[in-house]
This record gives structure tokens, C-alpha cells and sequence, in this order.
């Protein structure tokens, strides 16, 4: 038996975001706390869109790149100072992330260090819109949203079926300006999310289908995206993959690259794209053992040749295709790159072993494996 998480209404494709006022409206909105980044990028769109359907707003634009606690709760302070009835959230992950934490604050009280884990809360957000402009987290659609807690230096995984956004926007036109760096790191974050949902302990003919069409979308697109920025087809592609994976891992969960990845970007501020696109080969490697035939779709879907090949050859071809694919979109080649000392990889093991996404990886690791794992991707 398993659950299936989806947001009950997703607009997509070139000019949908026209519909936001409209599904504003029908939400109740009255007032909106519009969540976005310091750049406020296409924040003037959303207000006028708002306003037209006679829903008032008020902006709070200081989400850090990886959100924090506080960012949380002077969100949440400006939502009851404001009176406001519902929650836009633009832009990638960080806002998005931060907005579910603000809304689910809003609701159930307390801190949001409290709702750390598996369905903590007791009641849902208010209404939620969430409106993407990056192809990578599908944090717009998911049940997940994560928080660095600065005390400790981790981010929290929070899982909770009551932070799926109550509609969410893919407009790829937001997407246009998106520089290539950044387009780089989402894009190798939703490879992330297909690939750990696809070789997770739970993951069902529904997930594997929207992985496996994710993992090739992102094989084929992500490289044109990256190169020029305004190739509309290759963002729109890229902006379906990224949602495919969400479904995907919304879902099946994700794995130890997630689970490590977590640690650095707590640690040391680091972008989680990044850390992903460069852990996810090492991880992999790890993994190969406990479902190879699983790799051998995996280099399939990333348009590998294997035929003739023995099973184990032909999934060791999806670790180099992953490789190339960094490679080629200008993602660091080691985590020495990022300045990761070799003296903080056992207390980022420890930590890894302690988050949620690590439950559903293929093969059990122990904080040696996680360690040896780090080093390999130094």
C-alpha cells in the first residue's frame, strides 16, 4: 500500500501563470504574504495579477538562499502583523521552502524546529499557491521543505503531507533569466531527485515513469538550457522534467545524496544543487550493487548504448553518462572545490545518518561507507 501526494490543481506551459488571480480568488484570498528572494524578481507581475482579481498584497523578500529558522518566524510575524489570508510563494526552492514554513507556522504554532521529520503537524497551511521560476527543486509541488536551523548547522528535513502547495505555477517564461550557473544546479538537482526516487526502496510503477521520462528529458535538455538561456523549448522541457521528478520523489523519497548533501549546505552555506550534481556519481556508485538492472534504464534513459554489454557494464555507463553530463554544464569536479575540509567529513556523516531521505536508499551505509563516500567526492 502507498499514498500518492500531488498538489490539486499544476499549471503549466508558456503564459499559464495568467490563471494566478483567478485561482487566488477561488482560494478565498483576501490579502497575500508574497514570499520571494532579495531580488524580487517578477514579484511587480504577481502583485498586479493579484491586485486585478482584488487581492491586496504585502512582500517579504528576505529569504536567504538556504532559508532559515528565522527567516521562518519574521515571515510568519509579518503574515499576522499584515492580516493575511494566503500565502504566494515565487521563485525556487529557498522561497518556496520558506513560505511552507511560514504557512505552516501560521497554523499549527510553535517553532518550526518542532516539525522536523514525518508528518509533525496537525493542521494544514493556509492557502497556498506556489509559483516557480527555477527547474530544479519542485518544491512547488512536493510535500517536502527544508530548513537550515543555524544553532546546529543542518538542515531539517521536514515531510509533511500538509506543505503540498494547494496550486502550483510552471510558466517557463519565468524561467528566460535564469543565468546558466544557476540553470546548471537546478537542472542536476531534479537529475537527483528522478535518479534516487527511481533506485528508492519504495518506489512504485507510478514513480518509476515519471522518473524515468524526467531522467530523459534533462538528458536531452538540460545542456541547450544551459547554453542559451532564452531557448524556450529546452525551459519548457526542462520545467516538465523538473515536475516529473517531483512527482517522482514527492513520492519514492530520495537517498543518501540528498541526505549528504543536506549536511554540507547546513554546514557550510553551500548551494544544494551543487552539492547534489557532484555527489550523486559517488553515491551511485555505492548504490549499483543492490538494483543494477536499475542503473542499466537509468544509462538507457540518458541515451547510453549497452547492448552487448553485461548488466554491471551497462549500469556502470550511467555513472559516467551523470559525470559527462556535470562535466558539461560546468558543475565542480570535487567538493575541494567548495572549500570541504576532509576534517569535518565524520561529523557529516554522523549527521547524514540522521536524516529522513537516507531511509530509502538501496543499500544500507554505515557512517564509514559515508565518510569513504565524502572523500571519494573531495
Amino acid at each position: 500500500m502507498y499514498g500518492y501526494f500531488m498538489p490539486t490543481e499544476n499549471f503549466m506551459g508558456i503564459g499559464c501563470l495568467s490563471e494566478l488571480g483567478k485561482q487566488a480568488k477561488t482560494l478565498g484570498g483576501t490579502k497575500a504574504l508574497l514570499v520571494t528572494g532579495k531580488s524580487r524578481r517578477n514579484s511587480e507581475t504577481i502583485v498586479k495579477l493579484l491586485k486585478d482579481s482584488g487581492i491586496d498584497s504585502v512582500i517579504y523578500s528576505d529569504v536567504q538562499p538556504n532559508p532559515t529558522v528565522k527567516n521562518v518566524h519574521d515571515g510568519v510575524d509579518l503574515y499576522k502583523k499584515e492580516n493575511c489570508n494566503i500565502i504566494v510563494a515565487l521563485g525556487g526552492g529557498s522561497p518556496i521552502d520558506c513560505a511552507k514554513g511560514i504557512g505552516l507556522i501560521a497554523t499549527n504554532g510553535g517553532s518550526i524546529k518542532d516539525y522536523e521529520g514525518l508528518d509533525k503537524s496537525k493542521k494544514p497551511m493556509p492557502p497556498f499557491i506556489a509559483v516557480n521560476t527555477t527547474a530544479g527543486t519542485a518544491s512547488e509541488m512536493t510535500r517536502f521543505t527544508i530548513i537550515t536551523d543555524t544553532d546546529r548547522h543542518v538542515k531539517m528535513a521536514i515531510v509533511d503531507w500538509h506543505v503540498t502547495p494547494n496550486v502550483s505555477f510552471n510558466d517557463p517564461e519565468l524561467m528566460i533569466s535564469m543565468p546558466a550557473h544557476l540553470t546548471a544546479a537546478t537542472g542536476m538537482d531534479a537529475l537527483t531527485h528522478a535518479i534516487e526516487a527511481y533506485v528508492s526502496t519504495i518506489a512504485t510503477p507510478i514513480t518509476d515513469s515519471a522518473a524515468i521520462k524526467a531522467i530523459e528529458l534533462i538528458s536531452k535538455y538540460l545542456r541547450p538550457a544551459v547554453a542559451n538561456g532564452e531557448n524556450i523549448e529546452a525551459r519548457e522541457k526542462m520545467a516538465y522534467a523538473e515536475f516529473l521528478a517531483g512527482m517522482a520523489f514527492n513520492n519514492a523519497s530520495l537517498g543518501n545524496v540528498h541526505a549528504m548533501a543536506h549536511q554540507l549546505g547546513g554546514f557550510y552555506d553551500l548551494p544544494h544543487g551543487v552539492c547534489n550534481a557532484i555527489l550523486l556519481p559517488h553515491v551511485e556508485r555505492f548504490n549499483m550493487i543492490a538494483c543494477p538492472e536499475r542503473f542499466v534504464d537509468i544509462a538507457i534513459a540518458m541515451g547510453e548504448n549497452v547492448n552487448g554489454l553485461s548488466t554491471m557494464e551497462a549500469a556502470d555507463k550511467a555513472l559516467k553518462a551523470i559525470q559527462r553530463l556535470a562535466q558539461d554544464v560546468g558543475i565542480p569536479s570535487g567538493l575541494k572545490e567548495l572549500n570541504v575540509k576532509e576534517s569535518d567529513l565524520p561529523i557529516l556523516a554522523e549527521n547524514a545518518l540522521k536524516d529522513a531521505c537516507g531511509l530509502t536508499n538501496p543499500r544500507k551505509a554505515n557512517k564509514d561507507d559515508i565518510i569513504e563516500i565524502f572523500r571519494q567526492a573531495m
